[in-house]
């Protein structure tokens, strides 16, 4: 089963290098990493993907959770959360191609962000199931380059509290 994690941690360096490590070092894969600075500078967010069973999981919040830098810990995936990723893609537009994957564009309320003669580079973001299905959707019409950032999430809210609590380090 996919799990997204949540790892708020000290924007320090070597953090990432740490929390990448536990992972190999156990056996766990990434699927995908994301991490950037909060609205404070001193903290920074990941957000991580990867494969395994509640138990496997479970091992893998218990472990980040005893890393010095590591500040908060939260597994998403059983929680209300909103998930998003971005996407460019570079397909094919040449001749008659070009009308059909525009209209495709504005089905998946994707933006093209460069058009050329033979090509186009289409920017779009949402779900991890919505990107892998305009990739579907394209494939018929000549991928020529992908590149995504992965997902980041966040926990909704109700009444103004967090529906998921989240264990502090």
């Amino acid at each position: 089963m996919k799990h997204v994690i949540g790892v708020l941690v000290e924007n320090e360096f070597g953090v990432l290098s740490r929390i990448s490590g536990l992972f190999s070092g156990r056996g766990f894969n990434i699927e995908s990493l994301t991490v950037a600075e909060t609205d404070d500078p001193a903290i920074s967010r990941m957000t991580i993907v990867t494969l395994g069973d509640d138990q496997i999981v479970e091992q893998i919040t218990k472990q980040l959770n005893k890393l010095i830098n590591v500040i908060k810990v939260i597994d998403f995936t059983n929680s209300d959360h909103v998930s998003r990723g971005l996407m460019l893609v570079k397909v094919s537009v040449e001749g008659s191609k070009r009308l059909e994957v525009l209209k495709l564009i504005e089905v998946f309320r994707a933006r093209v962000i460069d058009m050329a003669a033979k090509s186009a580079i289409i920017e779009i973001t949402g779900s991890d199931m919505k990107l892998r299905a305009f990739l579907d959707v394209l494939a018929p019409y000549g991928i020529k380059e992908v590149n995504s950032t992965g997902i980041v999430a966040m926990n909704r809210e109700v009444k103004g509290r967090s529906r998921h609590k989240i264990k502090a380090a």
